[in-house]
């Protein structure tokens, strides 16, 4: 697309009007069902497993400052028992899948788009449309399952960590025994 904006509409205009387009044919190819296993593959190994240190690092220590702030002011009031709750909570609904997305879109979505500004610039891009393959189906849609196979596994790895790393923290500082906390963690969430 050109940097410069055609008359009458704005360039941010037309890069939502193309991003839209964009993700109008890959749910067109989507649907196809013509999926290239080995590139889904190797994006889900980029994905997931590459991006386990920094996702879980950051869920363990978030889960650690959240028990230190939240465990204060709940001995204050005695309601210790409600701890591990609260932290469950606060890390099952916002602060795991939340975080975990950010660490995602910052490492993987950076390196997605370097990659293929790399191959836009050197022209690969276009060597795959002389060659009929379909640049959506064989760079797009790899990249777009594996994020979406991997994010929820991520997920649910760094809720366990950062309750976890919360557990420790109100045990080790706090004197409160692990079994409060997990119980407590379990009568405050619902699968539903």
């Amino acid at each position: 697309m050109s940097q410069t904006a055609k008359p009458g509409l704005g360039l941010w205009t037309q890069r939502l009007i193309a991003a839209i387009f964009l993700g109008g044919q890959v749910v067109v190819h989507l649907l196809r069902g013509r999926i290239h296993r080995r590139n889904t593959l190797e994006q889900m190994a980029i994905v997931g497993p590459d991006s386990l240190p920094i996702a879980l690092t950051t869920s363990l220590f978030v889960g650690m400052v959240f028990t230190i702030q939240v465990t204060r002011e709940f001995i204050n009031f005695g309601a210790t028992q409600a701890i591990g709750g609260v932290l469950a909570i606060a890390l099952s609904r916002e602060l795991a899948p939340v975080l975990t997305a950010v660490v995602l879109a910052g490492r993987v979505g950076s390196a997605f788009a370097a990659e293929i500004g790399t191959m836009r610039v050197t022209e690969q891009i276009d060597a795959l449309q002389m060659l009929k393959a379909d640049p959506i189906d064989y760079l797009v849609i790899p990249r777009l399952l594996g994020c979406c196979l991997m994010l929820p596994l991520l997920t649910i790895l760094a809720f366990l960590i950062g309750m976890a790393g919360g557990t420790f923290i109100a045990s080790s500082l706090y004197n409160i025994h692990q079994s409060v906390i997990l119980d407590s963690a379990r009568n405050f969430l619902d699968l539903w």
